[in-house]
């Protein structure tokens, strides 16, 4: 069995995205997706989902609350190593929407930590859909210690 991409997540055993990982622990983002995490060769990591009727605004465009929502679950995705097991909160979370993202197409997020160390970890990335540059991301995830 494939192991989990990150801590406490789950792998999806069938369909499009077996093999991927996915966040049971955000009520949130289970609605809003669900979005999956898989570690690349090179160690880093790529986030997707596959844009649904349900993602999409009154124009019949991908909502940019859904993109938005996206790259917050990528941040977590992108920082896996630097995160370590630890909780963390996004502190700043900001994008540029670049294109429109379509019903059907494959919705993906790669990026890169810019500066990590003590409790806060930058992030940047980039958000396409279908291969397309649809929204570019910037954001600071604060780590937590978890409450008992």
């Amino acid at each position: 069995m494939t192991e989990p991409a990150f801590p406490g997540g789950t792998v999806v055993q069938v369909g499009e995205f077996a093999g991927w990982s996915y966040w049971e622990g955000d009520p949130y983002e289970t609605r809003s997706g669900p979005f999956f995490t898989k570690k690349e060769d090179d160690g880093s990591f790529l986030s997707a989902f596959r844009a649904e009727d349900r993602h999409m605004n009154g124009a019949g465009f991908m909502h940019g609350g859904c993109l938005l929502t996206f790259a917050d679950f990528a941040l977590f995705s992108i920082a896996t190593k630097e995160l370590d097991g630890q909780h963390g909160v996004t502190m700043n979370l900001s994008g540029d929407f670049l294109d429109a993202g379509q019903n059907g197409q494959l919705i993906e997020a790669r990026g890169e930590v810019t500066r990590a160390g003590g409790r806060t970890i930058y992030v940047r990335g980039i958000i396409t859909s279908d291969g397309k540059p649809v929204l570019s991301f910037t954001g600071i995830i604060a780590k937590i210690r978890k409450k008992d």
